[in-house]
């Protein structure tokens, strides 16, 4: 019942963000530069979503090795693409993360080590996408003079990059509170676990390279989504002002991102003095990429033959509560 009404709100969520985000923009112009679409952008769009996921995948593995997780490229790779599927298709309680925990989990027969590398795997990346952020402060702060706005887009980089340290933090001593909350003790093991790829000079480096390459990858698939429809928009603003609105549609209160993304691209394009319904347009278009990649998971997914218990999977997903070897 309660994941019912979880997913209810999302749901909620999603459809009264993109209510509103509809309302305010024009359609007219919407339509127009639909009426432009030229769908070779999105292949190419939808080619470079395919390559982001094998980078993710080499990115996991690296991390899973230090965490004690052995896995090939192969299996990453097709680990990776379910995970698309359950993240962006299923409006579920499952996600992708624990889909990736269950399925490397039973190769592996410890679900620790595979919550831990799952969990570390997301830090990363978020971590490195708030470091873009700050580092194209400079330009995006020329690009937006509004001061609610500006302070926003410092509280949104430098919240993620302090949310990291807070992480890091609980691995560098054992706080006496670990011993009374079991979930703190896991926190602080992936947080020890994270120390550990700091000290790997060569899955450090490849796990950063490919972290920044995932990233650039982004804003050049988003970058193809205006270019699709023609919309007076660079690359270099898609650079600027792209890198917020994803840390935002991190926060996990709506169905994979709808709304949120729709609602925080209109604001910000709006911010920048750019059409909030080219903003739109391009969210949409971006989150229809992600859709039909999460498709072609999908497809991965029942060649595969690979079954996911979702219970079991959620569950283990929410905090490692009992890890198989303690």
């Amino acid at each position: 019942m309660r994941r019912l009404l979880l997913l209810s709100l999302k749901t909620a969520i999603s459809v009264l963000l993109l209510a509103l985000s509809l309302r305010s923009v024009n359609l007219a112009v919407v339509g127009d530069r639909l009426s432009r679409f030229d769908f070779s952008w999105i292949v190419l769009a939808l080619l470079m979503s395919g390559g982001q996921v094998v980078l993710l995948a080499v990115r996991w593995r690296e991390i899973a090795a230090i965490c004690g997780a052995q896995l090939a490229l192969a299996p990453a790779t097709q680990i990776s693409f379910i995970a698309s599927f359950f993240n962006q298709v299923l409006p579920s309680t499952v996600g992708g993360d624990a889909a990736r925990i269950w399925l490397l989990a039973r190769r592996t027969g410890g679900w620790a080590d595979a919550a831990y590398s799952v969990l570390i795997d997301r830090v990363v990346g978020v971590f490195v996408l708030a470091l873009l952020v700050i580092v194209c402060l400079p330009w995006t702060l020329e690009l937006i003079g509004n001061p609610l706005a500006r302070a926003g887009l410092l509280a949104i980089g430098g919240g993620a990059i302090a949310g990291t340290a807070v992480f890091l933090g609980l691995g560098l001593r054992p706080w006496r509170v670990f011993a009374r909350w079991r979930p703190l003790q896991h926190l602080a093991e992936a947080a020890r676990m994270a120390w550990r790829l700091t000290r790997s000079r060569g899955p450090a480096a490849i796990v950063f390279t490919c972290s920044v390459a995932i990233h650039l990858m982004t804003m050049t698939i988003a970058w193809c989504c205006i270019k699709a429809v023609a919309a007076p928009v660079g690359f270099l603003q898609v650079l600027f002002l792209m890198p917020p609105v994803l840390l935002i549609s991190t926060i996990p209160i709506s169905i994979a991102g709808w709304g949120v993304r729709e609602s925080s691209m209109v604001a910000v394009f709006a911010y920048a003095g750019l059409a909030q319904s080219d903003g739109l347009t391009l969210s949409i278009l971006y989150g229809i990429v992600s859709f039909v990649l999460g498709v072609a998971g999908g497809a991965v997914w029942i060649a595969s033959g690979l079954k996911i218990g979702a219970s079991t999977a959620a569950g283990e997903a929410g905090a490692v509560a009992q890890p198989a070897h303690d």
